[in-house]
């Protein structure tokens, strides 16, 4: 039993959905995934998961599972700390290594790779949405009601100019 969101876990093979072809498909919560939760706005309502497996082989006849993911998350703007909502649509393809020795030969050679075995497709989701989640979340730029504190204004406004600039009038009238 998955603590978590309270159903049993549904492992499948996923060198046996690659030699079918199958497809595994199926909806989450992301507020129900525990490494995902605290990275999501406090008080933000469901956040939807449709997320698909497909089994297949790339071009070089090596077994693939292909991963897809729509989501909308509500996350913590970093600059004005206020949420926003995030749409996600994700697609990445991972190969299956069959054995540690597979897995330790590919993963040098490639960027995602999975070991065989009975794996959770939650769990895959659930790493997916983590990799793909900014590490600083911050609006679309203009939609963000952050402002410069006053008189940092007069600085970026102030394009190219020497911060030593008014420094060196000062210093004259001293002279």
């Amino acid at each position: 039993m998955n603590p978590e969101s309270g159903r049993t876990k549904a492992l499948f093979d996923p060198l046996r959905l690659a030699a079918k072809g199958e497809i595994l498909a199926g909806e989450l919560d992301a507020r129900l995934l525990a490494r995902v939760v605290d990275r999501l706005a406090p008080g933000s309502g469901p956040a939807p998961i449709a997320w698909s497996l497909g089994g297949n082989y790339d071009a070089r006849s090596r077994p693939v599972l292909q991963l897809r993911l729509d989501v909308t998350v509500s996350l913590i703007c970093q600059r004005c700390l206020q949420p926003f909502a995030l749409k996600l649509a994700l697609q990445n393809e991972l190969l299956i290594a069959r054995d540690e020795a597979e897995l330790e030969q590919l993963d040098s050679e490639e960027p995602e790779v999975v070991l065989a075995g009975h794996i959770d497709p939650q769990t895959l989701v659930e790493d997916e949405l983590l990799l793909s989640l900014p590490f600083s979340p911050r609006h679309a730029e203009g939609e963000c009601i952050a402002r410069a504190p006053q008189g940092l204004d007069m600085v970026a406004g102030a394009s190219n100019a020497s911060p030593f600039a008014r420094l060196s009038e000062l210093k004259k009238g001293t002279d």
